[in-house]
């Protein structure tokens, strides 16, 4: 078994990333990244480095330039973080069906 590069495990620093990731909104909607279903995979390595795989609602959506950078930023904020990698992808298709339930019920989709 590897030791971890920090006294935390990937299961918590995941938790921790997370709780980060609802702190940061949609430029166009006003509900956290997480609640509206844009990450779609993050994963810790033993050395706390963070990979994340998120999406956007559109395509053409005016931060794809910037919105990933200023993600990473952010992560890399955490304690017990090493290196953030925050990759564009747009498969599948974001929907609002991805959004939690939380976020369905603020924008009143119910």
């Amino acid at each position: 078994m590897s030791e971890h590069y920090f006294d935390i495990s990937p299961e918590e620093l995941k938790d921790d990333v997370i709780e980060m990731l609802k702190t940061i909104y949609d430029p166009e909607i006003p509900i956290n990244i997480y609640e509206l279903g844009l990450i779609y995979d993050i994963k810790i390595s033993d050395e706390n480095n963070v990979d994340i795989n998120m999406t956007l609602t559109a395509p053409g959506c005016p931060v794809a330039q910037t919105f990933p950078g200023d993600i990473e930023s952010k992560v890399s904020t955490v304690p017990n973080v090493n290196k953030v990698k925050v990759e564009l992808v747009w498969h599948p298709v974001w929907t609002k069906d991805m959004m939690s339930e939380a976020a369905q019920l603020q924008l009143g989709m119910f």
